[in-house]
């Protein structure tokens, strides 16, 4: 048995070799790195920072999720008021074109005001599902998203 210490290992006294790659340390058996001669360690815990990025990124994922069951059924709603032939259609229709292509169908969000409330907060389900799940471009939630999009950036509802 040789006794050895490397930069990445604990205390000389607690880890011993056994040939054939294997390792204990403290009584916990890990495999030897055979490429540079060295012990892998053995704290196999995480540490502070990466605790914080794995909760941050379970905490985006239960936000995705959250945003995207409201705001798909908004999406839905929306897309059927867009279709009218409405002074509110017509906002409806200019707020999903500026999700659309913000570019290309720049849109005034004062014009928001002019909704009623259910409207408005469906935009709102809406604008957040597009900002923070991130899955689709808005249209290609749709089962139709192309078209439709296509038909309101030429003018109009059905």
């Amino acid at each position: 048995m040789t006794r050895f210490s490397t930069p990445f290992s604990p205390s000389p006294d607690t880890v011993e070799s056994f040939g054939g790659g294997l390792t204990t340390c403290h009584g916990v058996t890990d495999m030897n790195t055979h490429a540079l001669g060295k012990i892998r360690p053995i704290n196999t815990q995480p540490t502070q920072a990466g605790n914080d990025f794995f909760r941050q990124i379970a905490e985006l994922d239960a936000e995705r999720q959250t945003v995207t069951a409201t705001g798909l059924p908004a999406l839905i709603r929306l897309s059927a008021i867009a279709n009218r032939d409405t002074g509110q259609a017509g906002t409806v229709r200019r707020f999903l074109l500026g999700l659309y292509n913000g570019y290309r169908f720049p849109f005034n969000l004062v014009t928001l005001r002019g909704l009623d409330k259910v409207l408005f907060d469906d935009c709102m389900a809406v604008l957040a599902l597009d900002a923070r799940a991130t899955a689709k471009e808005i249209h290609q939630y749709l089962d139709n998203g192309d078209t439709c999009f296509q038909r309101w950036a030429q003018g109009g509802a059905q």
